[in-house]
């Protein structure tokens, strides 16, 4: 008799509570092996594939593309021991069937599951082959497991595709003044200022679902308006989710927490630009990787941090104190189609400016596709933001929390410029530096600034650094 387990949304690391389903990568009816990614999602830090400790046959999805699930939430549910179309039988590990899934791990190992770590909660149906209805409820007389999870209660949500699935009521969290589940929906109905109370829930014994929220705010059911007021509730709503919205939230909260202060100079960067050139010469015998200006800015503000370590800093607000790291993981600005994004380059102060370049350029590809792994975008030390690659001059951009300073570079261009005491025309770039001024005075921010400039004139400087 075939077993259906239940796989929830793992726990992603990070202190990371929601994801985003952005594809599936299995149907229902399919026969899956154990730790083969079956769903895409998108975190807070990253797209990643989660793999399933189970082997059998998908009986049951969870969620439609673009849905929003918490960790611990149900995925899909999986027939142990059953047989697929082709009469293979399933099973969930290279034993003979289902007892050895209760008692062996699979092997994975994204964080909250997988061998070494304790069984989440499964429950056993008794499927009349594999098309006993789909429901989304279990008997209220359900033994309780020996243990409360280490997650968020699981959100009732309607599978994508009708298959057996174990029947939950309503759990005890959503019995009350407000029949709500899920803290999703209570947060969405915060923002909108929706008072949850005046709402009828289309779930299971009256359980208010996101669908029920979305569908009072498309009707205008928030807090009612001043009648001099406009209409707000008009015009596209993009969701603040996702990439976008961790970094929404980071940059809101740099803007409270930092005392932040700016200043810039213009450099003739016509002799960095020759430097360039040479190292690349013409890409004949023995020539290496090309050399990026990113790369070499990068290997100038290593050099810089070196002799103004105050801006490689974090302030511990709670103790009062200002941490100077040691490392300098630097940070640079992506642009991606899911959002601005920062990888990490690590330990970038004992790099070489090719070996920094290399690993730019895996990052930038990496975050093109979506391929970023949460820990390639945490981390970081201080930040180089190129922004002259959208064609503008300057900016004053907002710090990385909980960095202490970024730097910014506009476009190198062709500009007017008196170079030993006459009129020519230079290559020149504006460099910005924006800085906590809690780690350090407008001194030692324009001093590295300068000396940062001061490479960029003259690049035989670094060679001291090399």
């Amino acid at each position: 008799m075939p077993q259906v387990f239940e796989f929830r949304l793992p726990d992603l690391g990070e202190g990371l509570t929601e994801a985003e389903i952005v594809r599936w990568l299995v149907e229902v009816g399919e026969v899956v092996a154990i730790d083969q990614p079956v769903v895409e999602v998108e975190t807070a830090k990253a797209m990643v594939e989660v793999p399933c400790p189970y082997g059998g046959v998908v009986t049951a999805r969870f969620g439609e593309e673009g849905t929003e699930l918490p960790v611990g939430a149900p995925l899909l549910t999986v027939a142990v021991g059953s047989e697929d179309p082709s009469g293979r039988t399933a099973e969930s590990g290279s034993g003979t069937g289902a007892a050895e899934a209760e008692s062996s791990g699979s092997g994975n190992v994204l964080v909250g599951y997988g061998t070494g770590a304790p069984p989440v909660r499964r429950r056993r149906v008794r499927p009349e082959g594999l098309v006993a209805p789909a429901t989304a409820a279990t008997p209220a007389t359900a033994p309780a497991p020996a243990a409360p999870p280490a997650f968020v209660p699981a959100v009732p949500v309607t599978p994508v595709a009708a298959a057996p699935v174990a029947a939950a009521t309503v759990p005890e969290e959503a019995r009350g003044p407000v029949a709500v589940v899920s803290p999703l929906v209570r947060k969405l109905a915060r923002q909108h200022d929706l008072d949850l109370r005046q709402l009828a829930g289309s779930g299971p014994a009256g359980l208010i679902l996101r669908a029920d929220v979305e569908s009072a705010i498309r009707s205008g059911a928030t807090a009612p308006q001043k009648a001099e007021e406009p209409s707000r509730t008009s015009g596209e709503r993009v969701p603040l989710r996702g990439v976008r919205g961790a970094v929404a939230d980071k940059l809101a909260r740099s803007r409270r927490e930092i005392p932040d202060a700016t200043c810039w100079v213009d450099a003739d960067a016509t002799e960095l630009m020759a430097a360039r050139a040479a190292m690349n010469g013409d890409g004949g015998p023995g020539a290496g990787p090309k050399v990026s200006v990113l790369a070499l800015l990068a290997r100038i503000c290593t050099a810089a941090l070196a002799r103004y370590p105050e801006l490689n800093s974090t302030v511990d607000q709670e103790a009062r104190e200002i941490v100077r790291l040691s490392g300098v993981h630097l940070g640079f600005a992506a642009q991606t189609e899911r959002g601005l994004v920062v990888p990490v380059v690590r330990d970038a102060q004992a790099r070489n400016t090719e070996s920094i370049g290399a690993e730019i350029t895996r990052l930038t590809e990496a975050a093109r596709t979506g391929t970023l792994k949460p820990a390639e975008l945490t981390g970081g030390t201080f930040t180089l933001n190129n922004y002259g690659v959208f064609g503008v001059d300057g900016s004053t951009p907002i710090i990385n929390h909980p960095e202490a300073a970024m730097l910014g570079v506009g476009r190198i261009v062709p500009k007017p410029w008196v170079h030993e005491g006459e009129l020519a025309v230079r290559r020149v770039v504006q460099l910005s530096l924006t800085f906590d001024h809690r780690v350090c005075d407008g001194g030692t921010a324009g001093g590295f600034l300068r000396y940062v400039a001061d490479c960029v004139e003259q690049p035989a400087l670094l060679l001291r650094m090399l």
